[in-house]
């Protein structure tokens, strides 16, 4: 019994120190583990934030190409008809959107289907607005209707104060 009592005065140290080295070192590595996460996610942030923020200036920019004033103004040719410079008008959305598309991988979901609801909306608005008028008719008179529609109501401005207010959450 002393024998036993004699190791055991030496192993109970012992046994002390291995647990509270063991502890303390676990601590240690899983704060070393955790920095090195923290510096990862800041490198990764200082390399994605620039590429968002660009994308969120490029769907902007987008959204001010398609809205309906500034459409009109850039599209329009005189001696165009009614027919014609509808389908100009939505080939000038479509090709936007399309030279935009890759951006989509920077913005939020939800970003991106309201700017996809926009473009739809605003081809939508034009063909009821085409739909209304002679196809022969003039092309002043469909940017007429088109320049008529409520710009504060409309879809591309929603998009574009949604836009603002997430591109404004990075900085």
């Amino acid at each position: 019994m002393k024998e036993i009592l004699m190791t055991l005065q030496y192993i109970l140290p012992s046994v002390v120190v291995f647990l509270a080295s063991w502890f303390i070192l676990k601590e240690f590595f899983k704060q070393e583990k955790d920095k090195k996460h923290l510096k990862l996610v800041e490198e990764k942030q200082r390399i994605s934030l620039p590429l968002r923020l660009q994308a969120y200036e490029r769907m902007v920019l987008l959204l001010e190409r398609i809205s309906p004033g500034n459409l009109v103004m850039r599209i329009h040719q005189q001696g165009l008809t009614v027919a014609q410079f509808q389908k100009k008008l939505i080939q000038g959305i479509r090709d936007e959107f399309d030279h935009n598309l890759s951006q989509q991988l920077y913005i939020s979901v939800d970003a991106w289907e309201m700017i996809k609801r926009a473009k739809e909306e605003l081809i939508r608005q034009i063909n009821a607005s085409a739909a209304k008028l002679s196809a022969d008719g003039p092309s002043t008179d469909l940017s007429l209707k088109i320049m008529e529609m409520n710009i504060e109501k409309s879809a591309t401005r929603k998009a574009l104060d949604y836009l603002k207010s997430e591109a404004n959450k990075f900085m």
